[in-house]
């Protein structure tokens, strides 16, 4: 029995809540899963996991041994990244996630220029609005937009966006300007799929959610911006999704006075002891160009 792997299979399962869900992350065989906790139970002389169609629970002994498994696991990855040379130059490879329009703006210019200067690191850079596990996914670091929940997480924070609704100058100057969010009820709304009922607003006396007339519901970010500045309506976008066709004078803000709070911006990256060198590169390569970035479209 080759322990290490009965141990990762154990852990997996623990996890994902699942033999089914452990085999999908391992690519390994539901069959040969059960089969290694079997051989990792029989090898311990004690029943580790409680099993039931439903979940599996940890038994006293198991819940011991988790952490005992944890430990071993990272430490024997960190004597492998040692081994390689990841402490010592930046080489091997990366995993950057990021939402797509923010990361085809912000990340992959600055991936760009980063495999330039670091000609042993690669990257494979995930862009996509589904929040990714960092650790079920194999994500080495994340740009996450918005408040972060509480984890073991380390995040850096390079900046804010806020929303912002805008128009064309001509829809505007057919239209009118609206001075307060109620005046939206006079106009034609371009929304997102599934946030097309109401936009929230801040006020005097808190946040208020403002009824809008949505005449076209897109699924997309992209979709909606094009239609705002072919003239179709108003919408709602983020700052930085806005900020080139704000300057190229294709969009205006409106109802700035009552836009809601801003969202942070962090990288997200998991500690798992020392921080290879390829990481702390990137990070500290990118980070500076993101939060300079961000500063310039929020003085906009």
């Amino acid at each position: 029995m080759d322990r290490l792997e009965a141990m990762s299979v154990f852990l997996a399962a623990v996890e994902t809540g699942s033999l089914s869900a452990a085999g999908r992350r391992l690519g390994m065989p539901l069959a040969t899963v059960s089969r290694k906790l079997s051989d990792l139970e029989a090898h311990m002389r004690t029943r580790l996991l409680q099993r039931s169609t439903r979940k599996l629970t940890l038994t006293d002994a198991g819940a011991d041994y988790l952490a005992a498994c944890k430990r071993i696991l990272e430490d024997v990855e960190e004597a492998e990244r040692a081994a390689s040379g990841e402490y010592s130059a930046p080489k091997g490879d990366l995993v950057v996630t990021a939402p797509v329009l923010f990361g085809r703006l912000h990340v992959l210019p600055a991936t760009i220029e980063f495999l330039k200067i670091y000609p042993d690191v690669n990257v494979r850079l995930v862009l996509g609005d589904r929040v990714l596990n960092l650790r079920d996914d194999h994500i080495d670091l994340a740009v996450r937009i918005g408040a972060l929940p509480d984890s073991n997480l380390v995040a850096t924070r390079v900046g804010a966006i806020r929303p912002v609704v805008c128009a064309s100058p001509a829809y505007l100057a057919q239209r009118g300007v609206p001075r307060r969010p109620e005046d939206l009820a006079r106009h034609d709304a371009i929304c997102f799929d599934g946030l097309a009922a109401a936009w929230t607003f801040r006020a005097d006396k808190g946040d208020i959610d403002v009824r809008v007339n949505a005449r076209l519901v897109v699924n997309s970010a992209d979709a909606a911006i094009d239609a705002s500045i072919a003239g179709a309506g108003i919408t709602r976008a983020l700052s930085y999704q806005i900020a080139g066709a704000r300057r190229a004078g294709l969009l205006e803000a409106v109802l700035q006075d009552f836009e809601p709070d801003e969202w942070p911006v962090s990288l997200v990256y998991a500690t798992r002891g020392r921080l290879p060198v390829k990481l702390r590169a990137f990070i500290d390569f990118i980070a500076p160009r993101i939060r300079d970035r961000l500063a310039d479209e929020h003085a906009a």
